[in-house]
């Protein structure tokens, strides 16, 4: 697919994956609708996309508030008309151990992980459906296949983001033309890890990672742009992308 003019919303935008993701297809000619809770880093974004001839629009929300992304989905057809492509890539990981409780770390990446991938879907579908075109990236992970002491909550709701990748492709593509990838990422050097508030799961975090050579964020974008932009009767289903040093 070419991307040129294409509209493409991406939530989590204002760092990491998201923040790449934008950069890259926008360069490419896509307009972007950057979305995040951190409105100025979307502003300074937004400017470095204007400063190389892309196109950017800014729309602060929060994917837990279902009227943030109502009035996101809003702003983008009231802007642009449609939206092509949608990115679901907000995501939090305070990983802890199970024993240490911490529960409203738990409930907080259900309503963030999972909700707020329902919340945007519940928005952008239905205009999809009834033109019968439209790509949906959901950002899982390796932890959605693969659970580590300390991962339990979090890969749940990657594991759920899998099934419902997997759900909306057998539900969407046949009969809709609809296309679903569900991106993997394993370990990729992001702000994921600040918001860990278990120390004693911090210290063998560090320990057991330490020896990695971690991804950046941009190589999980050029993983989106090859998804995106392969041609019509082309789908990409799932790609999980991890550094060499991780097996």
């Amino acid at each position: 697919m070419n991307l040129k003019d294409k509209v493409v919303i991406i939530t989590g935008a204002s760092s990491g994956i998201g923040r790449a993701t934008a950069l890259k297809l926008a360069q490419d000619g896509a307009k972007v609708v950057i979305s995040a809770r951190r409105k100025e880093k979307l502003e300074e974004l937004k400017k470095e996309i204007s400063d190389k001839g892309g196109t950017a629009l800014v729309v602060e929300a929060d994917v837990t508030k279902r009227d943030d992304i109502k009035n996101l989905v809003k702003q983008t057809k009231d802007t642009f008309g449609v939206c092509d492509v949608l990115v679901n890539n907000a995501g939090i990981m305070p990983l802890s151990y199970m024993k240490n409780m911490h529960v409203d770390e738990w409930l907080k990446m259900v309503d963030v992980n999972i909700n707020g991938v329902l919340y945007c879907l519940a928005e952008v579908l239905p205009d999809m459906v009834e033109r019968k075109s439209g790509h949906i990236i959901n950002i899982s992970s390796v932890a959605g296949r693969e659970v580590m002491p300390g991962s339990a909550v979090y890969s749940a709701t990657k594991f759920a983001v899998r099934a419902l990748s997997d759900g909306l492709r057998k539900e969407l593509s046949p009969g809709h033309n609809i296309r679903i990838t569900c991106i993997e990422p394993g370990a990729v050097e992001t702000e994921l890890t600040e918001s860990i508030t278990d120390e004693e799961l911090m210290d063998d975090f560090k320990n057991k990672m330490g020896d990695l050579d971690f991804l950046d964020s941009d190589d999980i974008a050029k993983a989106i742009y090859y998804a995106v932009t392969q041609g019509d009767n082309v789908h990409v289903n799932e790609l999980q992308i991890r550094p060499v040093s991780q097996g």
